[in-house]
């Protein structure tokens, strides 16, 4: 079991190859503007993640897919040549979910925007029930209770 910086190290070397050969070195025309957001090692560096966004439509992003999964025998080689380890860790390729989670905040972030300029109209002419002020201050005079006969 390597440690974590070993294996941080190991995937920031991964990360730097797989870019270096999707800028370059790969020339599949079904490959989209892809970008490497993230890879993750296991703690044998066994295993690597990398994982991707793709700009543009559904279909350039399905056929970036299969553009990365059929190019993944050249990437393991040219990162194993990188890496100069023992084992060359197997790769994957996994489209980065961020871009939808950010999506879907944004939505969230804009209905409540919405929401809170709705409940601002509501209220723009609205007066206060008693007093603007209901609570005693210490400049004020106290207020005198008459006693209560019996």
């Amino acid at each position: 079991m390597a440690d974590a910086a070993r294996a941080r190290k190991v995937a920031d070397r991964i990360h730097q190859t797989v870019a270096r050969l999707l800028q370059g070195r790969i020339k599949d025309p079904r490959l989209g503007f892809v970008t490497i957001t993230d890879v993750r090692v296991t703690g044998d560096l066994q295993q690597a993640t990398v994982f991707y966004t793709v700009y543009g439509s559904e279909r350039e992003r399905r056929d970036t897919a299969a553009a990365l999964r059929s190019a993944t025998g050249l990437i393991r080689s040219e990162v194993g040549k990188a890496l100069g380890i023992r084992l060359t860790p197997s790769i994957t390729f996994r489209p980065d979910a961020l871009p939808t989670q950010a999506k879907t905040f944004e939505d969230a972030l804009a209905q409540a925007r919405a929401k809170d300029e709705e409940i601002a109209r509501a209220t723009a002419g609205a007066t206060y029930a008693g007093d603007a002020d209901p609570y005693r201050h210490d400049d004020e005079e106290p207020a005198v209770v008459e006693d209560w006969e019996e």
